[in-house]
């Protein structure tokens, strides 16, 4: 039997490797934001910083639009990455520094291997098996090149790991059940600063709460009263822990909570997330009878068994999870897991699917990675203990440490594959077009342009996002928002901007009267025009 204090020092032993490991890869792989996503997130992070508080001095998407700018930050995103990444450079005393935002990042990558670790053990793993299930969680696969950014990934992976895995300790614990849950609580209001999907983790914690005291294992003695005392404290530390971000939001928005998200539910193509004004509804997903919601259904599903096999799965692990899911199908720990699981992939694919296509699963799935990791390791050797009855010369010994190297080995080979190929950080380079815009441009104009976010990081021009509009509804909100050039990128021989929604297409060279070009040296792939904002007389 291995005494509680061996267990302790082998924690600390694989959470000291997970640490230095997560460093490294951060290091090595990610050194600077190059997504949307990731300069946003960063720019909230240095007006917190910087004293500016939840604001946005620009325009991303259209959703909730603000009637001008600055406007409160975060109507879409959720802030917890942003506060983490403020965090790391206020400790560091690095304003502005990349690799201070990164530190609390680091730490969350190998908190959620320390995660799988510690579940490994508690669902009777050897510590082959733990370390195993640990390290190829850190190693990440497709998530690799995305635990070292400052964006959900590597937070929602620690907060959502940990919030399972204390739903699976409230089922399963009898003496600490109240800590448990109100734990659970608090890391699943956690989960919801992390992501909008994230208040899923509240109504499983809730769902699974309800589910030990009113089904069989409930204790039929117990006061009617009593039986709610725990869905209760769940729901108590859940709102407490939002309370802050919900009063900021009904003080910043007079809402408690953005509601201009769900529109993403009636999304045609996912263009029309930048359409103006953002009003989707039942009625324009309808418009051709269930063609459409067949459509975009199917690609929610396609892209969901995708998601599975290569993200979650790490392409080879993916059968054996399955494998080791069913063999403990009925332990309690794992029962919030697995609802978890079914709800995410159940609303991302169905419910959202364009979003979920686009990123929003490849996210949200940080969460379940270390479940999967520890359940792989396990459904190997599942499947090798199955394969080995009767063979004599089957020596499982020898054969399961072999394999579980040959999954660290796999695992190491997809990840430094995937972080090559990602090229996360090479969008830190200063585009030409924006080189050539600064020479031309006023300080203190704003811009509409394919990626504001990256602009303002990069150039400190406050902009909007393009419309997924006709030119003329582009220019309504330019004047509305101050806005005085447009920049089009990736534009093609035969004048077809690439970097622009297809409803915003027109003749470059022949723009309308409120639109005048503004010569941009050796760059025949970008378009800057000046709105006109007293347009010259038609003759």
């Amino acid at each position: 039997m291995v005494s509680p204090m061996s267990r302790h020092y082998g924690a600390l032993s694989f959470g000291i490797v997970a640490l230095l490991m997560a460093w490294a890869m951060a290091r090595l792989i990610v050194h600077g934001p190059s997504y949307t996503d990731s300069f946003y997130h960063l720019n909230a992070a240095n007006s917190l910083r910087a004293g500016g508080g939840f604001a946005d001095n620009y325009l991303w998407t259209y959703i909730d639009a603000p009637e001008g700018l600055p406007a409160p930050s975060h109507r879409y995103w959720m802030p917890l990455t942003s506060v983490l990444a403020a965090i790391g450079m206020a400790l560091a005393a690095a304003p502005d520094s990349f690799q201070a935002a990164q530190f609390m990042f680091v730490l969350a990558t190998g908190g959620a291997g320390l995660v799988a670790y510690l579940l490994a053990r508690l669902l009777g793993g050897a510590r082959r098996q733990a370390w195993a299930a640990g390290l190829l969680t850190v190693m990440g696969g497709f998530f690799a090149p995305r635990w070292g950014a400052i964006d959900t990934f590597a937070p929602y992976a620690l907060v959502g790991s940990l919030c399972l895995l204390l739903i699976g300790m409230s089922a399963k614990s009898k003496g600490n059940r109240f800590l448990y849950s109100a734990l659970s609580g608090v890391f699943a209001g956690l989960c919801h600063l992390t992501r909008p999907d994230g208040v899923l983790m509240l109504f499983i914690a809730l769902l699974v709460s309800s589910w030990i005291q009113y089904g069989k294992s409930a204790m039929p003695s117990r006061a009617g009263w009593h039986r709610g005392v725990y869905p209760a404290v769940i729901l108590i530390c859940y709102a407490l822990t939002m309370l802050p971000w919900f009063l900021r939001n009904v003080n910043a928005t007079g809402a408690v909570l953005p509601q201009g998200g769900l529109r993403a539910i009636w999304l045609r193509e996912y263009e029309d997330l930048f359409n103006y004004p953002n009003d989707a509804s039942p009625r324009d997903l309808f418009a051709e009878g269930i063609e459409t919601l067949a459509r975009t259904r199917a690609i929610g599903i396609a892209n969901g068994i995708g998601t599975f096999v290569a993200v979650e799965g790490m392409i080879a692990l993916a059968p054996f999870m399955l494998i080791g899911l069913w063999r403990r199908r009925r332990h309690p720990l794992l029962r919030g897991f697995w609802l978890c699981a079914i709800g995410i992939h159940l609303l991302m694919c169905l419910v959202f699917p364009l979003p979920g296509y686009r990123g929003g699963l490849f996210h949200a799935v940080a969460a379940l990675f270390p479940f999967w990791m520890v359940l792989g390791v396990m459904g190997l050797d599942d499947a090798i203990d199955w394969i080995a009855k009767g063979r004599d010369s089957w020596k499982r010994a020898y054969i399961k440490p072999l394999y579980s190297m040959t999954l660290l080995v796999v695992g190491a080979g997809l990840s430094a594959a995937i972080a090559e190929r990602a090229g996360i950080g090479e969008g830190t380079a200063l585009p030409a077009a924006y080189a050539a815009m600064r020479s031309v441009l006023p300080d203190d104009t704003r811009v509409m342009i394919n990626d504001p976010a990256r602009l303002y990081y990069q150039l400190g021009l406050t902009g909007v996002s393009l419309p997924n509009e006709s030119i003329d509804v582009a220019f309504a909100i330019a004047v509305k928002y101050d806005v005085g050039y447009i920049l089009l990128e990736n534009v093609t021989d035969d004048g077809f901007a690439r970097a622009a929604p297809r409803k915003l297409q027109f003749d470059l060279d022949d723009p309308p009267r409120f639109l005048r070009q503004i010569p941009l040296e050796d760059l025949p792939d970008a378009r800057l025009y000046e709105f006109l904002h007293d347009p010259p007389k038609a003759s």
